[in-house]
């Protein structure tokens, strides 16, 4: 009884996660105006601003406001799809390494930009793992043209099965017919190659 009542006055623990997670998107939603009046260059800039920061001992959750508004900025200018609010919460969930549950067509390959771009500017690698061959591929040729504008390169690994073991790693190249890989914007290339990607899809 007494926990029913705190939680009325208090609120539940997830209720107050997103309060403070809220107010970050309140500062991400207030850089909106800036961001959107610099060039592509100048917008292309900022990752490798990001990264000189950090290798000057800035933390990488002190980026995550401005990481996150840059990348929304971007999906608006390269794919004409702006990150929600609720997609930001999403994208910071899966930045503290938690599960965030989402329903189909709610954003779940737009939201994990978000924590993505993020967590590649240290330049040591982040692996995005789907649950097939076919949406490692979709995904990637999609959500690489947000990638590739801010600086970053895509790799996808596909297993030995399907395409067969001579076809089965790519980059996002944009441009590319696709004909290796069924999917536009991906090029065959080394496994190597692609796992030394900024960012990797795999299954």
């Amino acid at each position: 009884m007494v926990s029913n009542i705190l939680r009325k006055v208090f609120g539940s623990r997830n209720q107050r996660l997103i309060k403070r997670m809220s107010k970050v998107v309140a500062r991400i939603t207030a850089m909106e105006e800036e961001l959107q009046a610099l060039t592509d260059e100048q917008l292309q800039a900022k990752t490798t601003e990001f990264r000189g920061r950090l290798a000057d001992g800035t933390a990488l959750d002190d980026l995550l406001p401005e990481a996150f508004a840059v990348v929304r900025e971007a999906g608006r200018r390269t794919m004409e799809m702006r990150h929600f609010d609720v997609q930001m919460i999403g994208g910071m969930v899966l930045n503290q390494g938690k599960i965030a549950e989402m329903r189909t067509g709610e954003g779940k390959t737009l939201v994990a930009t978000l924590a993505v771009y993020l967590n590649a500017l240290p330049g040591k690698g982040v692996h995005v793992v789907t649950v097939n061959d076919y949406l490692a591929r979709r995904d990637a040729a999609w959500m690489g043209k947000i990638y590739h504008f801010l600086g970053l390169s895509v790799g996808v690994i596909n297993s030995t099965g399907g395409l067969g073991p001579d076809s089965s790693s790519f980059q996002y190249d944009p441009g590319n017919q696709g004909k290796e890989s069924g999917n536009p914007n991906l090029k065959l290339v080394s496994r190597r190659d692609a796992y030394r990607c900024d960012i990797t899809y795999g299954t």
